[in-house]
């Protein structure tokens, strides 16, 4: 097992990855003041891991309330929310009562909303399921839920007390999953960690035949990477916005196409490349540097090319874009392999030429 620390002086947080950790006691148990705790799971995930963690909990005098939702990005809705907080008033759970988010992102982010508001505040734990939601989203405290205008607009920056990334789980894992994860590797390759971006071209093998150690080293590093970003600008006023490259076009995708028809990682992919192709543009990178970028997303088994929603729809659904400033688009940039800038003045004609480029190009491949 290796660990890791969040730095954010009182509410820093240690991020344990390893495996076998869901059965162990001891990393637990610091963090469970009382003899109730909340777990919050899905369909999918509870048949799998539930039982094991119920039992880890059990050896310690825990009685668990258990909460299992629907699977998938289409549930995470207001609608899904009130599912968690009827539970949880129906047991009369406490202040003193830790929410446990065992799941993938969808679960991660939905827990997370739920212990910042239920009773003004309840003690919440990651213990992520998926690669996507071990390297990313289980780490830095966004939390939240989907609006049919836009992903994630409504949620809360609430830091977990800890993260537990049992990479064991990591083995029944759908293929399609997996490589949705490795979108969010390779991004911490492509804004801030060269030797990262070149070891994982060295390698993608290793991962996708889920070799233990690489899968692992993969966590670590994308952790690491991610870990550092947070403890300097937690509630992305700069330098986290960078974590965000491909997201303006992905998310745009993930709405415009219906949440859940493509996997976040997915048009995280495909966004990745609209956000290089507009880079090179700017003559920020090359265009062999364009090609390295989608040789590394197909080895991922990655799409690469972005669904034809229409350059309107795409322009409407990146103006609901969370880093949208007084009205102008807001994009996450290639400077060079390895680092990444914000930009806000972006011709309107390069980013059409990217639109078209990008998208109606994908009509006849």
């Amino acid at each position: 097992m290796q660990t890791l620390t969040v730095g954010l002086e009182e509410r820093s947080y240690p991020i344990h990855i390893g495996t076998g950790l869901l059965a162990n006691e001891e990393l637990l148990s610091a963090y469970l003041p009382g003899k109730r705790a909340a777990i919050v799971t899905n369909i999918t995930v509870a048949p799998l891991y539930l039982a094991r963690l119920r039992e880890t909990l059990h050896k310690l005098g825990v009685q668990s309330v258990e909460i299992i939702l629907q699977d998938g990005e289409v549930y995470k809705t207001t609608e899904t929310l009130q599912l968690i907080y009827d539970a949880l008033l129906t047991h009369r759970c406490e202040r003193s009562t830790p929410l446990i988010a065992l799941g993938g992102g969808v679960i991660g982010d939905m827990t997370g909303f739920a212990a910042a508001s239920y009773l003004r505040g309840v003690p919440f734990i990651q213990i992520p399921t998926t690669l996507l939601s071990q390297v990313d989203s289980s780490v830095g405290g966004k939390t939240g839920i989907n609006h049919p205008l836009g992903k994630n607009m409504i949620g809360a920056f609430y830091q977990p007390q800890l993260v537990l990334a049992d990479i064991s789980t990591l083995n029944t894992l759908p293929d399609t999953e997996l490589s949705a994860g490795l979108a969010e590797v390779i991004k911490y390759g492509l804004i801030r960690d060269l030797p990262f971006l070149e070891w994982l071209e060295l390698n993608m093998d290793k991962l996708l035949a889920r070799d233990i150690e690489a899968l692992q080293y993969a966590v670590l590093r994308s952790c690491q990477n991610k870990a550092e970003v947070v403890a300097r600008d937690e509630r992305e006023s700069g330098e986290r916005a960078l974590l965000n490259l491909g997201h303006t076009f992905g998310h745009a995708i993930e709405s415009g196409m219906g949440y859940g028809n493509w996997l976040h990682g997915e048009a995280v992919a495909a966004g990745t490349m609209m956000a290089a192709d507009l880079s090179q543009r700017l003559g920020w990178i090359s265009e062999q540097d364009v090609d390295r970028i989608r040789n590394l997303f197909v080895r991922a088994r990655l799409p690469v090319i972005a669904p034809d929603l229409g350059v309107e729809k795409y322009l409407n659904y990146m103006g609901h874009d969370k880093k949208v400033e007084g009205g102008k688009l807001r994009f996450v940039l290639l400077k060079s392999m390895g680092e990444a800038e914000l930009v806000s003045n972006v011709p309107s004609e390069l980013l059409l030429q990217t639109l078209e480029a990008c998208v109606v190009q994908g009509k006849h491949e």
